[in-house]
């Protein structure tokens, strides 16, 4: 359905899979989407497999062997952009570096506003 199953907030400029490392652990989903950001063996997709989980998750142009994926359920990723894009609508996470200074004050307006979109 496109809802966070949960949040951890990194530097501006780490990767995405920062974040990654700490999210999927005890993750109990079927299927996880993502970008080709997160096509990384170690740290996302051998994480998957452990959990049972199957990766929907292109692979990067230059990967040696190139995975399959399945086309049709990747379709379903603008939901999670989506998601994004509502929450930005407030202002205190579209432009966080003005509003708060301390991250735990920003992860928890990220915090409040999912909890709106989400009860929206």
């Amino acid at each position: 359905m496109g809802n966070p199953t949960g949040f951890y907030l990194t530097g501006g400029q780490a990767s995405d899979l920062v974040g990654a490392d700490h999210l999927l652990v005890d993750l109990e989903v079927e299927a996880l989407l993502a970008d080709k950001a997160y096509d990384a063996d170690e740290r996302v997709l051998d994480v998957l497999e452990a959990c049972g989980a199957i990766a929907v998750i292109p692979p990067k142009r230059n990967r040696l062997v190139q995975r399959a994926y399945d086309k049709e359920l990747y379709k379903a990723r603008h939901l999670i952009e989506n998601f994004f894009s509502k929450i930005k609508q407030f202002r205190a996470i579209a432009t966080p570096q003005c509003q708060d200074k301390l991250s735990r004050n920003f992860l928890a307006g990220v915090h409040l506003a999912s909890a709106c979109v989400l009860l929206n």
